[in-house]
């Protein structure tokens, strides 16, 4: 199931400096890729071994006044729906405020765990103030400064404490678990029923038809597979949706719960700051990728149209570009299975298991023809390597000083990996260890 904390609360509380702090423990792993906006809103965090996803609600609110108040409250309905655990921050040098009030109005309505977060105390006199908190009614405050990072641990503890621990999370499925992701009306739904030959997903124009995460058995053609499709109708809600932060909520949802994620663009947009994000939250959640480009009948083409667009993709995905990338219509029916079949040989590359005598046999004379620079005139010798049990291909390779080897040259034997042993489609792990 997947563990999705939402931060909520009205604008200037410090929701975004909190949401950096939490997710700031992989600082090293989340680096700013190349063409990767700035504008994160959601990312992936770790506290004692437990991994979860963390939404910082504040960056999908635009708007006026009016409509900013309105947009805000939208945002608590949604979480309150989707998300596993709700943060609700308020700042202690303001107090409460009616629109906090009338958040917490909503929240009180719930039965998802809620942390009252008191955000600014930076010093011990502000502990006092932040009691009035408790007015809410929805048990206890924790007092943090996002600023200084001091309180956050204790609330992480209380939060991580909703979750199972990671080996108890057991798959109820042996199929291999294929979900369709992208932006609202790239689509979707009618690949689905592209592929199952049916119409079970109402398909209209209207963006964000589409409700309820549910799993279709697909037995056709010699490859069966549970399509996870984020369909069914929406609810008329009383609340009027923010798309964008819902389509969001609702594909990390599904990508959890996933083995290979086909990621669908639309051919006349191109790939956007959100489709990218979504492409690196499913590769650090070590999920197979396939990117398909649909609407491809709508574009005016000459021979080299498909290489171009391909290397686009590519610059703005790197540096993980070992990635099936198919181009269809899904309308005129064209290359549709082929999305299936890369799916399915994506899911093969993520299940493979190496054997030790052949992966050393490879990698060994790999190495000695381009062994590790030396650094500081100490020689690094490789010895040995072996595939790590895990639900995606990770790989240790012991040496005598593991500390000296640099990022390059771990690129350089990820991509000998990827050369002689196909793991298309499928991040993997390369570690150096003591032998």
């Amino acid at each position: 199931m997947a563990n999705i904390v939402a931060i909520v609360g009205r604008p200037n509380v410090g929701k975004s400096t909190l949401f950096n702090r939490l997710t700031e423990s992989r600082k090293a792993i989340v680096d700013d890729f190349s063409g990767v906006t700035r504008d994160r809103h959601y990312e992936m965090a770790e506290w004692i071994g437990k991994k979860f996803t963390v939404i910082d609600t504040g960056g999908f609110v635009h708007g006026s006044d009016d409509i900013f108040e309105e947009a805000i409250r939208d945002q608590v309905h949604i979480a309150i729906e989707e998300a596993s655990v709700i943060i609700f921050m308020v700042d202690v040098k303001v107090g409460i405020t009616d629109l906090d009030d009338e958040i917490a109005d909503l929240l009180r309505r719930t039965s998802k765990p809620v942390y009252v977060v008191a955000n600014k105390v930076d010093h011990a006199k502000l502990h006092h103030e932040s009691t009035e908190f408790y007015a809410f009614g929805l048990g206890e405050v924790y007092n943090v400064s996002s600023a200084t990072g001091s309180g956050t641990g204790e609330l992480l503890d209380a939060i991580v404490s909703n979750f199972p621990d990671p080996e108890e999370e057991v798959d109820e499925d042996p199929l291999p678990k294929v979900t369709i992701v992208g932006r609202p009306n790239v689509g979707k739904s009618s690949l689905t029923n592209a592929l199952l030959g049916t119409d079970r997903n109402i398909v209209t124009n209207i963006a964000g038809t589409t409700r309820d995460t549910i799993k279709i058995h697909y037995n056709q053609f010699g490859h069966e597979f549970l399509l996870v499709d984020t369909a069914g109708l929406r609810r008329k809600n009383k609340v009027n949706e923010d798309i964008e932060f819902y389509s969001v909520m609702r594909t990390i949802r599904a990508l959890e719960d996933s083995d290979v994620i086909v990621l669908m663009l639309d051919a006349n947009d191109g790939i956007e700051a959100q489709d990218i994000n979504i492409f690196h939250l499913a590769e650090k959640n070590k999920k197979g990728l396939v990117v398909v480009v649909n609407k491809w009948d709508t574009i005016e083409k000459d021979h080299k149209t498909m290489k171009e667009f391909e290397a686009r993709i590519k610059e703005k995905i790197a540096p993980f570009t070992d990635v099936p990338i198919i181009f269809t219509s899904v309308t005129e029916k064209q290359r549709i299975f082929k999305v299936v079949e890369a799916a399915m040989e994506v899911h093969a590359n993520k299940t493979k298991k190496i054997p030790t005598s052949k992966l050393n046999e490879v990698m060994l004379n790999v190495i000695e023809n381009y062994p590790p620079p030396a650094v500081k005139g100490k020689y690094i010798k490789i010895k040995y390597a072996t595939q790590l049990p895990g639900k995606a291909p990770m790989f240790a390779f012991f040496c005598n000083l593991p500390q000296y080897i640099k990022d390059p040259y771990k690129r350089y034997i990820e991509n000998k990996l990827r050369e002689n042993f196909n793991f298309t489609g499928v991040p993997i792990q390369v570690y150096f260890r003591q032998k």
